[in-house]
């Protein structure tokens, strides 16, 4: 039986952990190759090690997406791959901290990786699809983007520009048969959540587990998500030809609109 994905060349960034490897992983068994990018090499190859593939299903491309010549140098690498398939999954936590304690290093830092390197990718791989007439932009970003959620502020605000972004960008190339969507995890069962609560914890000055509770008692099902159900989400959404401009919300509940 063939693949949903097969033949097609995808590029996943932040893809040595987390998310991104769990997406990896998901689009080969669709049937993709995989170009996995990352800031370090060491981590794309344990990445790959990891999932248990070869060299022949994912191709690993060290590359910082905040820095113009670093993903000016990466398309330049792959100037003879036809990537179809591009997911923005690369992204920083940011402080965990009120507003008024932010520096503004700080809050620079989250939008140079969550907002500046969606927007340096896409210009970047943009092109080709829309030459070829064919393509998917996949951005990853957050139900935290779309509700309140005290000192997360940076983090919150870059979220909600990538949904903005996203949906722009889809009129601008959807006269060129591209799709750009936005994929919103909740929160994701792992070490960044693990973070999260542990600073929330000293932050509010309870206990981890208390952290942890009264974050997951707002999602309707009463729990995280896992790392595996948002790789599931974006090879669903990816054969769905008709959907571009959305916003999907893969949140257990977290978020009902």
């Amino acid at each position: 039986m063939s693949t949903p994905l097969a033949g097609r060349v995808a590029l996943v960034t932040g893809a040595g952990n987390g998310l991104g490897q769990a997406i990896t992983g998901h689009l080969v068994r669709a049937g993709a190759r995989v170009v996995m990018v990352g800031r370090q090499l060491g981590k794309l190859e344990k990445a790959r090690r990891d999932l248990g593939l070869s060299a022949e299903d994912c191709r690993l491309e060290p590359c910082d997406v905040a820095s113009a010549d670093s993903v000016a140098d990466l398309a330049r690498r792959l100037a003879s791959e036809p990537v179809s398939i591009l997911v923005n999954n690369a992204g920083v936590p940011g402080p965990v901290k009120e507003l008024v304690e932010v520096e503004a290093e700080e809050w620079d830092s989250v939008f140079a990786t969550n907002v500046r390197g969606v927007f340096l990718m896409c210009r970047a791989f943009l092109p080709a699809m829309t030459h070829a007439r064919e393509g998917d932009v996949i951005n990853i970003a957050s139900v935290s983007g779309k509700r309140p959620l005290a000192g997360r502020t940076p983090y919150c605000a870059s979220k909600m520009a990538v949904i903005g972004l996203t949906t722009t960008l889809a009129a601008e190339v959807g006269p060129y048969d591209v799709r750009v969507n936005s994929l919103s995890p909740g929160p994701v069962r792992g070490p960044r959540m693990e973070r999260n609560f542990r600073l929330e914890a000293a932050r509010s000055g309870t206990s981890y587990h208390t952290a942890e509770a009264d974050f997951v008692s707002r999602a309707a099902l009463g729990r995280m998500v896992e790392e595996d159900e948002v790789g599931q989400a974006v090879v669903a959404m990816l054969q769905m030809h008709g959907l571009t401009a959305a916003d999907i919300d893969l949140s257990a509940g977290m978020v009902a609109r």
